[in-house]
C-alpha cells in the first residue's frame, strides 16, 4: 500500500484542527500531542511542537505504507535500474518505518499505517497533496517512481510532475531554489465556490485566485495567526486548489 501522510509540526493545534474538520477532514486518531485527519484521499498528521521552535509552523513530507520492511525492498529493486538504493530501514527503537532519501539529499519517512480507517463521512472531493520543491525536480520524479507512485500527466510543459499514491493522496514535485523542501496543500473535485462560502460561514478567511488551469482557494494558516509574526519558512494561507485536467 501506499498513503500521502505529510506531517504538519504546529503549536496551534486547536485552530488547526477546527480548519482540518471545516474542509471536511475526519479525525481518525488523537494521541494527546499526534492527531490525524483522513480526507476521502489521503491523510494528514499534526504533530504539537511548542511554540516559537524551529519546526513550529512546518510540513515534512511523508507517506504511509503496509509492510516497511517489503516496501524498502521493492523501492531498491526498483531503484537499482538507475543505480540507486533510496529506501532504509530506521532502527526498530524509532519505529517501523522506512526513511527514502533522493539524490538531491532530500528524505523523508514511509511509516507503517497504523490504520486503514475508510472515511465515508469525510468530503469525497477533498484530496491531501505533499509536495517536494527541488532544484533536481527529474531526480525527485524517479525517487517517486521508485516507491511505487503512479505518475499522473498534467497540462504544464515544464518541470512539474504528479503522482498519485494507490491508497489515497497525491504527490508533486516542483521545481524551487536553494535546498529541497517541503510542502502540503489539497485539491478539490467538487465545487470550489461551495467550499469557499463552507469556510467563510465557518469564520475563516477566504480568497479566490483564478489561473492559467483553475482556480485556487487560499485559507488564512492558522499558524500566520495569534499575533505573533511567523517565521520566513510559515506561508500566509493554505492552499486548495481544484483538479486541473490533463
Amino acid at each position: 500500500m501506499l498513503r500521502a501522510r505529510p506531517v504538519h509540526f504546529t503549536s496551534r493545534m486547536e485552530p488547526w484542527e477546527r480548519l482540518l474538520t471545516d474542509l471536511g477532514m475526519v479525525k481518525t486518531l488523537d494521541d494527546d500531542s499526534w492527531k490525524e485527519f483522513d480526507a476521502w484521499s489521503g491523510r494528514l498528521a499534526l504533530q504539537h511542537t511548542p511554540a516559537g521552535t524551529a519546526d513550529d509552523g512546518i510540513t515534512s513530507f511523508g507517506v504511509e505504507v503496509g509492510d516497511p520492511e517489503e516496501f524498502a525492498r521493492r523501492t531498491n529493486l526498483a531503484g537499482a535500474e538507475t543505480g540507486t538504493t533510496p529506501a532504509e530501514l530506521v532502527p526498530p527503537d524509532i519505529g517501523d518505518s522506512c526513511r527514502v532519501t533522493g539524490a538531491d539529499g532530500f528524505s523523508f519517512m514511509a511509516d507503517k499505517a497504523a490504520h486503514d480507517v475508510q472515511c465515508a463521512d469525510a468530503d469525497p472531493g477533498l484530496k491531501v497533496v505533499a509536495v517536494w520543491f527541488t532544484e533536481d525536480a527529474a531526480a525527485a520524479a524517479s525517487t517517486l517512481r521508485s516507491i511505487g507512485a503512479r505518475f499522473r500527466p498534467v497540462p504544464d510543459a515544464d518541470e512539474t510532475a504528479d503522482f498519485t499514491a494507490k491508497n489515497g493522496g497525491v504527490l508533486m514535485v516542483r521545481p524551487g531554489s536553494g535546498p529541497a523542501r517541503s510542502g502540503f496543500g489539497f485539491e478539490y473535485d467538487g465545487d470550489l465556490d461551495a467550499l469557499r462560502d463552507r469556510l467563510t460561514a465557518a469564520g475563516h478567511q477566504v480568497s479566490v485566485t483564478e489561473e492559467a488551469f483553475g482556480r485556487t482557494l487560499h485559507v488564512a494558516n492558522p499558524d500566520a495567526a495569534g499575533g505573533a509574526a511567523p517565521g520566513p519558512h510559515v506561508p500566509p494561507t493554505l492552499w486548495v486548489s481544484a483538479r486541473r485536467p490533463a
